[in-house]
């Protein structure tokens, strides 16, 4: 079992794995890889429109039934992630995040144009030497043309 591991400060170091992970994220769903996403938040809890979802197959899971991919594999969507505010603590090995996220969505029949705007709350632990995912609440506050994006039951209340 992994174990918090406090290592020198270095806050440059720690941003910037921090950022990748946040952008890591996003990639992962732009490309349908679901399990990619099991894998990114094995260690984590993710909140979003329904009940918190934990663990990689969960994860995995939950991805796969509530985005729509399209024939070439993937949603057709580019998660834009931005306003990014970090507080790391250093000694504990613990960090939060905070940011935007803008999604846009484009298909041979539906121009490009945003489909949902929200925020993230990331919380992030240093285990192993290697910073990772503990929660991700995503809450999305602006929501635009869902219907190519999210199977039915999915879609935001």
């Amino acid at each position: 079992m992994s174990t918090l591991t406090p290592q020198p400060a270095d806050p440059a170091s720690s941003h910037r794995a921090i950022e990748n992970l946040i952008a890591r994220y996003a990639e992962l769903v732009d490309d349908g890889d679901f399990a990619g996403l099991g894998a990114l938040l094995a260690d984590a809890t993710f909140t979003g429109s329904g009940e918190p979802v934990s663990g990689r197959a969960a994860i995995e899971k939950m991805f796969h039934d509530t985005l729509i991919v399209h024939a070439d594999g993937t949603p057709r969507t580019q998660h834009v992630t931005t306003n990014i505010a970090l507080e790391v603590d250093e000694q504990a090995g613990t960090a939060k995040a905070r940011s935007y996220v803008t999604v846009f969505q484009a298909l041979p029949d539906l121009p490009l144009q945003p489909i949902a705007a929200g925020r993230y709350h990331d919380r992030f632990e240093r285990r192993d030497g290697q910073w990772r995912f503990v929660e991700r609440r995503a809450r999305i506050n602006l929501v635009g043309d869902v219907s190519r994006h999210l199977h039915q039951a999915a879609a935001p209340r």
